[in-house]
């Protein structure tokens, strides 16, 4: 199929959401709500595999380790508000025993998991990979993900409670309480943080907005680290964040507060296309160029194939609709809810920034110059408003490109031994239990 082709299914689909909130269409009938998770291909995994699904996109995180053979365990972070993430601790396959210490948590990006850093495989993953140097690393989720939807008191198949937050609620209640979990179970001091685009920007949030987080970070690893996003060039991510932000007061009315979740009508739809190799090699590559860049030859099509199975992952409404305001403002900000209720919440009919220079950790940031998503004039503007960048690096691919970071064949190369140098000068060089 042509770009173009590809271009109109795209804007198709979205249409169609479009059309629903705004109730020309109503796919129930009579029936004036629709399930947060609206599934069309709901079906079981020993049917998916006879029909030509790859095995890894139907596995979960411990089901893809012990596949390859990596150990690993899944553990749950209860955060101050209630909320429930499933996080994980992979062993490298031939680290049995001591690692180096202090522990390596490794933050995904807005609607992946955990998991994104499995799909491209043990040669290239990131997990396998800082794993297999026998760091002790740990794996993180956030509220709205697949791993991070459960809470002790609210519903989100029911409780529009649950989805009410933002990347704000990530970084001061989620960040937080996975590095306390960490601490804890290991006994240790600190910790090395490495945060991938969003992952990164919650690492921001959390150390201005919250007291003592920041102490307990030896090291910050940004990788492609988001905060406003003037710059974006992806056109599909504008129109999908956009779209978003102009239906949120229709899907809340139709009671619609979940974004592009796992198993939802556009995840189930991707996986079971692009389980096709030959569809994953045409058409859903062109859907990753059009939301990053062209990147020929890093991305495996089994890697397409396999990603399908776990992403999009979900999030809030409310999230896409933040991400939508940060397309079109010169500064890291709070939420916009308008001047009125901006002026009860803040204080001022302008929401305010997030303060950057609370981010006093020792910060490497890593970032490609074909980045469509978090550009480099975005992360430029970012790194001179961060206090202790020791380093700034350049990909040296002048291709190297967003979804490069999960998803390359070339992260051993490109990116792999900027960073495990780094955790290596910040963490002891003894090997310990």
């Amino acid at each position: 199929m042509s770009t173009k082709g590809n271009i109109t299914f795209i804007f198709l689909l979205f249409a169609s959401l479009k059309a629903i909130a705004l109730g020309d269409v109503d796919p129930l009938g009579a029936n004036n709500t629709i399930p947060t998770n609206i599934s069309i291909i709901s079906i079981s995994r020993e049917v998916k595999l006879k029909q030509g699904y790859p095995l890894d996109s139907l596995l979960n995180f411990t089901e893809l380790t012990a596949e390859y053979g990596y150990p690993s365990e899944e553990h749950t972070v209860i955060t101050e508000d209630g909320y429930i993430l499933s996080i994980f601790r992979i062993e490298g396959k031939n680290c049995q025993g001591p690692t180096r210490s202090p522990p390596v948590l490794i933050m995904h990006d807005l609607l992946m998991s955990s998991d994104s850093w499995l799909d491209s495989g043990p040669g290239s993953g990131l997990a396998y990979l800082i794993s297999d140097d026998c760091y002790d690393l740990w794996v993180g989720n956030v509220r709205g993900n697949y791993y991070g939807k459960r809470h002790q008191t609210l519903d989100p198949e029911t409780d529009i409670d649950f989805w009410q937050f933002t990347v704000y609620e990530i970084g001061v209640y989620d960040v937080p309480a996975i590095i306390n979990y960490i601490l804890n179970q290991t006994s240790s001091d600190k910790i090395n943080y490495i945060g991938y685009s969003q992952g990164a920007s919650t690492y921001f949030i959390m150390c201005s907005e919250t007291e003592g987080y920041c102490d307990k970070v030896s090291l910050f690893i940004g990788l492609e680290p988001d905060s406003k996003n003037t710059f974006t060039k992806s056109i599909l991510w504008r129109f999908i964040a956009e779209t978003f932000q102009f239906l949120s007061p229709h899907l809340t009315e139709i009671g619609i507060y979940e974004a592009l979740p796992l198993g939802g009508i556009f995840q189930d739809t991707a996986s079971y296309v692009c389980s096709d190799y030959v569809m994953a090699d045409t058409f859903c590559r062109d859907f990753l160029n059009l939301l990053d860049s062209p990147h020929p030859g890093s991305v495996d099509t089994e890697t397409i194939r396999v990603l399908a199975g776990h992403f999009p992952a979900g999030t809030s409404v409310k999230n896409m609709v933040w991400y939508s305001q940060s397309l079109n403002v010169d500064r890291f900000q709070h939420f916009d809810y308008g001047n009125t209720a901006n002026m009860e919440l803040y204080n001022s009919t302008r929401p305010p920034a997030y303060n950057l220079t609370a981010t006093t950790t020792p910060t490497l940031v890593i970032n490609g110059l074909n980045d469509y998503l978090t550009v480099p004039a975005d992360v430029d503007w970012l790194t001179s408003h961060l206090p202790n960048v020791v380093e700034h690096y350049i990909v040296q691919d002048p291709l190297w490109n967003h979804l490069d970071v999960p998803y390359s064949n070339l992260t051993s190369k490109e990116i792999l031994p900027k960073i495990t140098a780094y955790l290596s000068k910040y963490s002891n060089e003894t090997l310990q239990t």
